[in-house]
């Protein structure tokens, strides 16, 4: 099973499929932190996010391998160590923004993310996950919330990422600042040219604004399961 989960930052997507995973007794799969590897390789050799072929020489030395352990959970392993808070910082988030635009870094990941799929199934989210990556799965997930909420969530993500990878002290990040940098990265992600962001008729989609994780992920198994038997009847009518 491949349970896709796409939307923009700060519906909770990592989060809710995390649990789903949980539920359903499969591995987990962040897209979003494979493109984050490469931005976070891209800044510590001190090139430039716009550079497209300093980014493609940056990821293809970038070895980014899963690790499935005996209870089913996935990690994700940067250049041999596990990838940690060093990938959400504000300043690897605006660079991955720019990174992943690239249609050659993209095509990259994508080869790597069906690889994954096809050989362990799993919940895996980004923003082009039912659209480009498993177009086939029938579950498909989109989550959305209103923007002073995703702010909200995304600057106490940030300061939180920030606080375990800096000095003590740092001041923390502005809200104004962060809802201005998801509004830039919603355009950006909504009318790129390469896998845009968008939902379709064949997901499912969930408000998560006014929702506890708890919630989202009961109506997702909800959901998982009306389609599964109606599989199942479509199968005994035949």
């Amino acid at each position: 099973m491949i349970v896709a989960i796409d939307g923009p930052a700060g519906v909770g997507k990592s989060t809710v499929a995390r649990l789903l995973a949980e539920r359903l007794s499969l591995p987990y799969l962040d897209t979003g932190a494979m493109y984050r590897c490469v931005a976070l390789g891209v800044l510590e050799r001190g090139a430039d996010p716009a550079d497209d072929s300093a980014v493609m020489d940056c990821a293809r030395g970038t070895r980014i391998d899963l690790e499935i352990a005996d209870d089913g959970r996935a990690t994700l392993v940067r250049n041999g160590s596990p990838v940690g808070d060093e990938i959400r910082t504000e300043a690897v988030s605006s660079a991955t923004s720019r990174v992943a635009t690239l249609p050659a870094l993209r095509s990259w990941l994508v080869s790597m993310q069906r690889d994954f799929g096809e050989r362990f199934g799993g919940v895996v989210e980004g923003r082009d996950i039912g659209s480009v990556v498993f177009p086939s799965t029938p579950y498909k997930f989109f989550l959305e919330a209103p923007l002073p909420v995703r702010a909200q969530r995304r600057t106490a993500q940030l300061d939180q990422a920030d606080q375990a990878t800096t000095t003590p002290g740092r001041e923390t990040s502005s809200l104004e600042t962060v809802r201005r940098d998801l509004e830039r990265r919603d355009r950006q992600d909504r009318e790129r040219e390469v896998a845009p962001l968008r939902a379709d008729d064949s997901y499912w989609v969930i408000d998560t604004g006014n929702r506890s994780v708890e919630e989202v992920v009961d109506l997702m198994v909800s959901r998982i399961e009306a389609i599964e038997a109606e599989a199942r009847a479509n199968e005994a009518r035949v």
